[in-house]
């Protein structure tokens, strides 16, 4: 502590170097069982924007395309996302830590409402308890294989984001608005805090933009001319989505149904996070980003069913351009076998016409990207990829009546 220091704390200046020690100090370590990688916060300047619901769609994007996901609710007075994932099932612990609970497809969630005996019981807690229940979900919870965290923040600027922003390490932030006029105040208050705390901006996404007449395919801007473009050159933002009003999402999060709500408007979002994961991958392994792709085929043509392929091509890919191909056959048709038998090739992406969902399964589980509902020429499908013009179309093989029918188990 230097002579001139009263211990009044609010008269330092920001050089002060107890203050600085002081700011570093706040950051707190996630559980020593827990492996995150990349913390995502979504948060909005106002409620009723839809924040939860992005949350919600993004940690969904990211696990659909082989990631591991997890969704850590930090708004503790207003908790939606187990609701949204239909998880009514309680959090337990042991002597080591608290465990998340897991989603249909795999989503690690943490909330209040998986601790409270009630799900309709309030929280009627003052912000110090509230902002120390948001870092015990961090530090006591233990994250195991975390790709993508996304942390639902609640509505504003006050204790509870600045206590994620101050002790979690966070990665940047997403905001979320709707087109209102009142909202480029909001948003310009959100995006000084970012700034004040020194939090990446990855940029804007506006929800309810418009609504799509489901008779005449007209659109409606119920809330008005959008004012997101503004707004985002004024702060030199890139805008991320903008997402229509669909009941449809409404009746999914109603229902727990999320994960198998289907919708595109993520879809630029997720690509971002997934090139500068693969980018990050790349620099810390010297630079080149290598990856392998295998095109179920029939000779040089993408074959319309996975399992029935006379051979793979396989590409080798360095930096997103392909340096090397090679024709591989079809080992054989056993179940389970050619998920594996393409894992212990290094592959990374596997491109079919359509494939089983028994396949689909055993590709997941071992991180490696399936797309379906591709077509034509293999080297030209993979290039098409690797340009992000190619995507699963979801198909899934039914024409067989058994569950290994196109590689699965």
């Amino acid at each position: 502590m230097s002579e001139q220091c009263n211990q009044s704390c609010g008269s330092c200046g920001e050089d002060c170097a107890e203050r600085k020690e002081e700011k570093a100090s706040l950051v707190e370590k996630p559980h020593e069982l827990s492996s995150i990688k990349k913390v995502i916060a979504v948060v909005s300047g106002k409620g009723g924007v839809g924040k939860s619901l992005v949350t919600s769609l993004l940690a969904v994007a990211m696990n659909r395309r082989g990631y591991r996901s997890a969704v850590l609710d930090a708004d503790i007075t207003g908790p939606s996302i187990p609701k949204s994932f239909g998880i009514d099932a309680k959090a337990e612990g042991s002597e080591f830590g608290i465990y998340p609970l897991a989603s249909k497809t795999g989503i690690e969630i943490m909330s209040i409402n998986l601790l409270l005996e009630n799900d309709t019981d309030p929280v009627i807690w003052r912000g110090p308890m509230i902002g120390n229940t948001v870092k015990q979900f961090w530090t006591d919870v233990i994250w195991r294989d975390i790709d993508f965290m996304f942390i639902d923040m609640p509505p504003g600027t006050g204790d509870v984001p600045l206590t994620v922003f101050q002790s979690l390490k966070v990665d940047g932030i997403i905001i979320v608005t709707s087109p209102q006029e009142l909202v480029s105040m909001i948003v310009s208050k959100a995006v000084k805090m970012a700034t004040m705390m020194n939090i990446p901006i990855i940029g804007i996404v506006e929800n309810m933009a418009y609504f799509r007449c489901p008779d005449c395919d007209k659109e409606y801007k119920i809330f008005g001319d959008s004012n997101i473009e503004k707004i985002a050159g004024k702060y030199k933002l890139d805008i991320l989505a903008k997402m229509p009003l669909d009941p449809s999402v409404a009746v999914a999060c109603d229902k727990g149904l999320i994960e198998y709500y289907v919708g595109e408007w993520l879809e630029e979002l997720a690509d971002k996070l997934e090139k500068t994961e693969i980018s990050e991958r790349s620099q810390e392994s010297g630079g080149i980003d290598k990856m392998k792709i295998a095109v179920a085929s029939e000779k040089d043509m993408v074959t319309e069913h996975f399992g029935h392929c006379v051979n793979f091509n396989v590409f080798d890919v360095e930096n997103d351009v392909i340096v090397k191909s090679e024709s591989v056959a079809n080992p054989g048709h056993k179940p389970g076998f050619l998920p594996n038998f393409l894992n212990d090739l290094g592959v990374n992406v596997v491109i079919s016409g359509g494939m089983g969902s028994g396949a689909i399964e055993i590709f997941n589980e071992k991180n490696i990207e399936v797309i379906v509902g591709a077509s034509g020429n293999a080297r030209a499908a993979a290039e098409a990829y690797l340009k992000g013009e190619l995507k699963s179309t979801g198909s899934v093989c039914h024409e067989h009546s058994h569950a290994d029918a196109c590689g699965g188990h």
